[in-house]
């Protein structure tokens, strides 16, 4: 449970309720991120405008690794069980996810896939920290500025998504605990799962 007051699903009303009713339709329920800013639907929305911009010019895969990236440097559970769990779904099977979260260089990516990820890490740690050559490096991968503006616009808002649910006590649906238990354990990272 969030350490704030969330509004329950039955009480629910206008923009919280579109809110629940939203998320219920995307998820089958209505996750704990979503309760957590219940009570401030404006902000989700604006959350979910903002990522939502920021997915739609990235390739999906690009997308996750360095919300992922972002998500462990920030020790986010939530976000590394919902995005690992994409990445396991779509695009790598769980052995690599595992060995990307443990060191993404020794992992079996590719350079690109590499770069992505620790520029992501960089600036979820510290934004002062990246240089011109973490751009070059990925400019002599065949990255555009816009691909590399993409995966730091994704490391960023991972960074406040991340911290506002930490912040707030959200712990991650319990419907992570099914998860295998060895994806599970590497990517609970910070806060333990909801129990069910």
């Amino acid at each position: 449970m969030p350490f704030i007051e969330t509004v329950p699903e039955d009480r629910a009303a206008d923009a919280v309720e579109d809110i629940y009713e939203a998320d219920r339709a995307k998820f089958g329920h209505v996750p704990n991120f979503t309760q957590s800013f219940s009570l401030r639907p404006d902000v989700y929305s604006a959350w979910l405008e903002l990522n939502g911009a920021i997915k739609a010019g990235m390739d999906l895969r690009r997308y996750e690794l360095a919300t992922v990236a972002a998500a462990r440097r920030l020790r986010s559970s939530y976000c590394m069980l919902a995005h690992g769990s994409v990445l396991v779904d779509q695009f790598l099977d769980p052995e690599t996810l595992r060995a990307a979260v443990d060191d993404e260089r020794t992992a079996g990516l590719d350079a690109t896939d590499v770069a992505v990820m620790e520029l992501a890490d960089k600036v979820a740690e510290d934004a002062t920290r990246v240089t011109e050559a973490d751009f070059d490096r990925l400019r002599s991968l065949g990255l555009s500025d816009q691909d590399i503006l993409d995966v730091v616009l994704a490391a960023a808002a991972r960074c406040f998504f991340s911290k506002v649910l930490d912040g707030v006590g959200a712990e991650p649906d319990a419907k992570y605990q099914a998860l295998d238990p060895g994806l599970r354990d590497t990517l609970t990272v910070g806060r333990p799962i909801a129990r069910p």
